[in-house]
């Protein structure tokens, strides 16, 4: 286990004791085995669990008839766009209104 090392075996020994004092000795065999009961019934649902997903992902991948589904090119229709209006050489227009001004050459 790679958590027991040498400051964390006293810890796991007073963590025992602990439980030893409260449970009893009369009592641990009890706790012991609704733990390992537990852990089986964890395990068992964790096996089917991953059995139905591994189930569930390779439904497609049979041999049998895969449904398709038909791929319809998409072509963009040509936008309407207006002639550009010619602009004067160098005049830009405000849109306030107030004027003409040069651009610099």
């Amino acid at each position: 286990m790679p958590f027991v090392g040498t400051g964390h075996i006293w810890l796991i020994g007073i963590l025992l004791i602990i439980v030893l004092i409260i449970w009893g000795p009369g009592k641990l065999p009890d706790v012991g085995s609704g733990m390992g009961r537990a852990i089986r019934e964890f395990r068992k649902a964790s096996e089917s669990t991953k059995a139905e997903f591994s189930k569930a992902t390779t439904m497609g991948t049979s041999d049998g008839p895969v449904a398709t589904v038909p791929v319809v090119p998409v072509v963009p229709s040509p936008a309407a766009v207006a002639d550009p209006v010619p602009v004067a050489a160098g005049v830009t227009h405000d849109a306030g209104g107030e004027g003409n001004h040069r651009t610099p050459s």
